[in-house]
């Protein structure tokens, strides 16, 4: 083995991405605590932004086909040298019996970016380590079979509950290829996954937590006026599980004499569907869409606001948010938080003392909004007590030293 040759290869669904901070906060953080891996990408990146955070990360990436027939020679010369590889029969078995269960391009194509990560592994790789468990665990674990590596994931959320059952089993079980271990960022989705594990003690909760050495103090908020300008904040894709289309109707339901504007910052595919929402309910222009934006943009965007709102719900799909890196980073600038009490949420928001957390209702989020509108006070308290929480129990650091020493036992 190579001196060079990093000893763990990361999979990730896209590198780099804005809207998936907490990887690149959790990888730079692993590269101080001293691992050195290679990053492999299943997409090339799309966002036109990068974070400070992506430019810290000094791993070589390395992207795969993102598919099979942008690069058919890449793939047939990457399959002719897997199929001489020791495990190459068996991953085919394995991978043959789920397209049985899941007969899609995407079954397919996760079987030829396997193909391609196994040939092009370099020889001193050790072990292999996913974000998410859906599609770059599945690309992880047929490479691993190929290679007779062992291999890991990190579950998140829309991966947890959009995974059919009889596959989240497989990959949580030894006698069926799974992985070494499993982390995830959250109770919710831990109790889960441990109900499914054939030892539950393959799955470990390891929050995200933040690192605050990358934020600014809170800003020294002055006392608001009751009656004045009320400025709101969301940070989330347009997508159905943030539930914008909601808090677009409770803003319409707003009193009258509220003096309100809304600011949305991130993309999404519901971006033309909500501005439209909008303008038909005659406030499209009391709402500035930002789009996306870097880490400090977003950081001084929440220290310019008056109250920040997430209200996340359960898309039809089952599709839905875990514990969103974004309300502890509303929280590091002591930004009073309206959110809801779906999933994860309520593992750092306690509802009352920390911020709100109504129903995923128009009726109850324009109540809250208008309960902290009209009691700053109330909402500068429970600003004050989600900072406190985020200091005492969210950081990053306790986290990583976990998943730091199980990365560790799973190189050796």
């Amino acid at each position: 083995m190579s001196d060079d040759t990093p000893p763990l290869a990361v999979l990730v669904k896209g590198w780099p991405r804005l809207s998936e901070t907490f990887i690149a906060q959790e990888l730079a953080a692993l590269e101080q605590a001293g691992h050195r891996f290679d990053i492999w990408s299943l997409r090339h990146p799309t966002d036109t932004k990068r974070h400070p955070l992506h430019e810290q990360v000094a791993a070589r990436v390395f992207y795969l086909p993102e598919y099979l027939y942008d690069e058919p020679e890449r793939v047939w010369a990457a399959r002719h040298r897997a199929q001489h590889l020791p495990g190459y029969a068996e991953a085919y078995r394995v991978w043959r019996q789920d397209l049985r269960r899941d007969r899609t391009h995407n079954r397919i194509r996760r079987f030829g970016q396997a193909c391609v990560l196994a040939a092009e592994l370099p020889p001193g790789t050790r072990g292999l380590y996913a974000h998410f468990l859906h599609t770059p665990s599945s690309v992880a674990r047929y490479a691993a079979i190929m290679r007779g590596l062992p291999w890991s994931f990190s579950a998140h959320a829309k991966d947890i509950w959009t995974s059919p059952e009889w596959e989240k089993r497989e990959k949580l079980a030894a006698a069926t290829h799974g992985a070494v271990f499993g982390a995830t960022c959250t109770a919710y989705g831990a109790e889960h996954l441990q109900g499914l594990a054939d030892d539950p003690a393959r799955v470990e909760l390891i929050y995200h937590g933040l690192d605050l050495s990358r934020f600014p103090a809170p800003p020294v908020r002055a006392p608001r006026d009751a009656d004045g300008p009320l400025q709101l904040l969301s940070v989330g894709r347009l997508v159905e599980k943030k539930g914008f289309d909601r808090l677009i109707a409770a803003l319409a339901l707003l009193p009258a004499d509220m003096d309100w504007h809304w600011t949305h910052i991130g993309g999404g595919a519901l971006g033309k569907a909500l501005s439209l929402q909008a303008d038909q309910l005659g406030i499209g222009d009391r709402i500035t869409w930002r789009g996306a934006c870097d880490q400090p943009e977003v950081i001084e965007a929440l220290r310019c606001a008056d109250l920040f709102v997430l209200p996340s719900r359960i898309a039809a799909d089952g599709d839905r948010d875990g514990l969103p890196n974004v309300l502890m980073e509303a929280a590091s600038q002591r930004l009073p938080i309206i959110s809801t009490a779906v999933a994860a949420i309520p593992e750092f928001i306690e509802d009352g003392l920390h911020g709100l957390l109504p129903a995923d209702t128009p009726d109850a989020l324009a109540g809250a909004i208008t309960a902290l509108a009209r009691d700053p006070a109330r909402a500068a308290a429970m600003a004050d007590a989600a900072y406190d929480r985020l200091r005492a129990e969210f950081l990053m650091s306790p986290g990583i030293t976990r998943l730091s020493h199980r990365l560790a036992r799973l190189l050796r």
